[in-house]
């Protein structure tokens, strides 16, 4: 199939789119791949929903990325928070909502958790397998439910489209790599996460969700704004790949509603945690983008292999994108069913890269200039010279800038 740029623009904006550790009895009925029905309705307060049973929820972190979202919205729907964390960062942030003083790299750094009971417990920075041990002898008994925020880093083989929960999995990481940020030890810890958080807590009592690549306002790795921030400065822009290379992503609040709607939900079980719900690809999403602004930007699709000869790396470089065949085949490709199924919702790709570029644009200027991901501009005209003049053109406005969207897109 193919689809012109109104088309793309078009389509891409449209994707998207118990008190006590008692457990509601309506939430012990499962679904048939294991998905616990909903106890209640999702309350959102502009829409008039029943409000759900107030819980009491201890977030650890809770002051920087996914948290502040997690936070936003249990509050708004009433629950008791409290958070544990050092200290160190968002200061400003939540002072109504009491705070426990822990550091988890240092000795006796969870005991801050021996008092105290939680309906549920949200594990957000779990890198470290030693932080969910501390925090599973200090909390023990005292937690009616575990959510544990992992990765789809987990897995081993990216190589086949469709990986459910069931895909093959790193080995778990060695103890004297557990400390490391190093991304190599990335995935095996966090599996390693996932057995000591079930070891701790009980299988029965323990939620694990597993991001793809968490975007939005607030992200501070320029892996999404990268592309936002590009397509507004304008000009000819170097796409990556095959049009049809399929990407995966989620908001930041989508993923902070959906875990705190589990808690509420008392939904057990493992789930991939990425969007859109439906099938995207990267040109649907570099257009969409391009949408919310008022950029002349243009784009030039350089393929994967010319992209290596020259050094431009998939994910890095190049953010948001992995060659859709061989062994990253289904890197941008998971099933996410279950959790559509246990309630995943999604925003419109133009909310998110709208709500990004304009967040991004707040941020100092020194961090502007020093990205943490993407091409500077220097190397992409490097390599845009390169491929123009492989392909025999002369000019940017020329040629393959926008033809290659109209070659084997969704």
């Amino acid at each position: 199939m193919t689809l012109d740029r109104r088309s793309f623009i078009k389509s891409s904006a449209l994707i998207g789119g118990a008190v006590g550790l008692g457990v509601p009895a309506a939430a012990q009925a499962f679904t048939a791949d294991g998905v616990r029905v909903p106890a209640q309705p999702a309350y959102r307060p502009e829409t008039g929903d029943a409000q759900p049973r107030p819980l009491r929820i201890l977030i650890l972190g809770g002051t920087g990325f996914i948290g502040p979202q997690q936070v936003d919205y249990a509050l708004a729907r009433k629950h008791q928070l409290t958070l544990f964390n050092r200290g160190q960062s968002g200061q400003g942030l939540f002072p109504q909502v009491p705070r426990i003083i822990g550091d988890r790299n240092a000795p006796g750094g969870h005991d801050g958790l021996k008092k105290g009971t939680w309906d549920v417990v949200i594990d957000n920075p779990t890198r470290n397998p030693q932080w969910v041990r501390g925090a599973g002898e200090a909390l023990k008994g005292r937690v009616g439910q575990y959510i544990l925020v992992s990765t789809i880093s987990v897995y081993s083989d990216y190589s086949k489209p469709g990986m459910d929960e069931s895909g093959p999995m790193h080995a778990p990481g060695a103890p004297e790599a557990w400390a490391s940020n190093d991304g190599a030890h990335y995935g095996p810890n966090k599996v390693q996460c996932e057995i000591d958080a079930k070891a701790q807590f009980g299988a029965d009592k323990v939620t694990i969700v597993r991001p793809g690549l968490i975007v939005g306002p607030g992200d501070l790795s320029d892996r999404f704004s990268y592309w936002p921030v590009r397509i507004d400065r304008g000009g000819e822009v170097m796409a990556p790949g095959m049009p049809s290379d399929p990407v995966q992503y989620i908001d930041v609040h989508d993923l902070g509603e959906f875990i705190v709607r589990l808690g509420e939900n008392h939904t057990i079980g493992t789930f991939n945690a990425t969007g859109p719900a439906a099938p995207t690809n990267i040109a649907e999403m570099l257009y969409g983008i391009k949408a919310v602004t008022t950029s002349d930007a243009k784009f030039t699709w350089v393929p994967a292999e010319f992209l290596a000869q020259h050094q431009v790396r998939a994910w890095s470089d190049m953010p948001v994108w992995q060659p859709g065949q061989g062994r990253t085949a289904g890197f941008m490709a998971v099933n996410c069913q279950k959790a559509l199924a246990a309630g995943l919702t999604f925003r419109p790709l133009a909310d998110t890269a709208k709500s990004t570029l304009d967040w991004y644009k707040t941020r100092p200027a020194a961090e502007q200039e020093k990205a943490r991901a993407g091409l500077a501009p220097e190397k992409e005209q490097t390599v845009l010279a390169a491929w123009r003049a492989r392909q025999g053109e002369t000019r940017p406005g020329e040629g393959r800038q926008d033809e290659g969207h109209q070659s084997g897109a969704r």
